[in-house]
């Protein structure tokens, strides 16, 4: 009956989200509403809307991206210099997970995950 899940985050300025997701992260634009953006990557897609007056250190939005290629895809924003966060390394997590975590503009929290098979 459920078929996907499509967080939704707050965005203050929408040219640095772009910015930061399609020249940092890879996605596309899906659709541009004004004051709400549509991007995606591979199997997924995160909504955004304008929060002109959210207060970053107030923001605790987070979303938990799967990924089979976790190794590749740190690499690779590392690579790109883009900022991991600062507790965010690529680590084996107690919970049998391998994860690693960004802040984007806004500070949303992403988190990335992978099964750990080690």
């Amino acid at each position: 009956m459920l078929t996907a899940i499509n967080p939704k985050l707050p965005m203050r300025d929408k040219s640095a989200t772009k910015a930061y997701y399609i020249d940092g992260l890879g996605f596309t634009e899906i659709s541009d509403y004004g004051d709400y953006l549509l991007i995606g990557k591979d199997n997924i897609e995160i909504h955004f809307f304008l929060f002109k007056e959210l207060d970053p250190k107030e923001n605790y939005g987070q979303v938990y991206i799967r990924t089979d290629e976790i190794d590749v895809l740190y690499r690779s924003l590392l690579d790109a210099n883009l900022a991991i966060h600062p507790n965010g390394a690529l680590q084996a997590k107690p919970w049998g997970q391998k994860e690693f975590s960004l802040l984007d503009p806004d500070n949303n929290l992403l988190t990335f995950g992978q099964a750990d098979s080690v």
